[in-house]
C-alpha cells in the first residue's frame, strides 16, 4: 500500500488516472489537470477510507495557486493513483474546506 506522501507526489507529478465517475465531474467543474497537480503539491489528508468498499482510500484538500479549493478523492491500489471524484468543497457541508458541518 502506498504512503500519502507517494500518493500527493504521483497526483503532483501527473501519475494518475480517473474513474469514470471522475472524468465526467472534472469536464462538468472545469478542473485542469494543472489544478490537480497543483492541488496535491500543498495536499493533506481530512478523511481517510481504510475499508471503502473497492479499496482504501483517502479524501485530500488541496490548493490551487489561484486559491481554489479541491477535494479529491483517491486511492492507490493500482500503478498509478486514481482519481474516484474531484470537487471544490460546499461552504454549506464544510469548514474551512477541511472539516464537515455537523
Amino acid at each position: 500500500m502506498k504512503t500519502i506522501e507517494q500518493i500527493l507526489r504521483q497526483l503532483a507529478d501527473g501519475e494518475f488516472e480517473f474513474t469514470r465517475h471522475a472524468l465526467r465531474r472534472v469536464v462538468e467543474r472545469n478542473i485542469s489537470e494543472g489544478e490537480i497537480r497543483q492541488a496535491a503539491k500543498n495536499g493533506r489528508v481530512i478523511e481517510d477510507y481504510p475499508d471503502d468498499k473497492y479499496s482504501p482510500s483517502c479524501l485530500i484538500l488541496g490548493f490551487t495557486q489561484q486559491g481554489r479549493a479541491l477535494h479529491q478523492v483517491s486511492y492507490a491500489e493500482t500503478e498509478m493513483v486514481r482519481i474516484i471524484t474531484l470537487y471544490e468543497p460546499d461552504p454549506d457541508e464544510w469548514i474551512e474546506s477541511a472539516k464537515r458541518r455537523s
